[in-house]
């Protein structure tokens, strides 16, 4: 019988996946965020972000008497680092095969700016509204006020951008931020 195309399981070669001392570890991108004093933050590839791969960086981090804490989310992608000394945390992250390079995924890094900004904007209206508000009502909302006042102020005046327009943009942005019932209910 046929084994992977060897006749006999002993001609077969060996297969090795598990790293040796010759063998250096495969690279790991990642990208610095922020670097504060006492404080960076990487993203990790998208690739990397299993959530054993990055605790074994986490614990290897923390191995290091320069590091104080060590906190990893693999969902985004993300390790923070509190340490006392950079070098020593750049020293260890290149003996882990720790690479940087751009994680961007695409974004740019403008996008991704942008992106960040709009999430916290988000957060921080949700905190002072104690969760009763957030941008997924408010810019619809928004819409939905500016189209009303174009309507009484102008009428149906259609050379500038007409009240229908902001109404609709009002309608489909509300109802694509927050999906349909039929969507959750597929999805639950």
């Amino acid at each position: 019988m046929l084994t992977n195309g060897y006749s006999t399981y002993n001609k077969m070669p060996e297969i090795i996946d598990k790293p040796t001392f010759k063998t250096p570890p495969k690279p790991i991108s990642t990208k610095v965020v922020s670097s504060t004093p006492g404080r960076l933050r990487l993203r990790v590839a998208h690739s990397h972000r299993q959530p054993e791969k990055m605790q074994r960086i986490a614990n290897a981090l923390l191995a290091n008497p320069h590091i104080n804490q060590v906190k990893t989310n693999f969902h985004h992608g993300s390790i923070v680092i509190n340490h006392d000394g950079l070098e020593n945390v750049l020293a260890t992250l290149k003996d882990l095969g720790i690479i940087f390079a751009d994680v961007s995924e695409g974004n740019t890094e403008a996008a991704a700016g942008v992106s960040s900004a709009v999430v916290d904007l988000n957060q921080r209206i949700k905190q002072l509204t104690h969760g009763a508000f957030d941008l997924r009502i408010l810019f619809p909302l928004g819409l939905a006020s500016l189209s009303v006042r174009q309507l009484f102020k102008r009428g149906l005046q259609l050379e500038m951008i007409p009240w229908y327009v902001l109404a609709w943009y009002a309608f489909d942005s509300f109802i694509k931020l927050h999906g349909t019932s039929q969507e959750k209910s597929a999805n639950d």
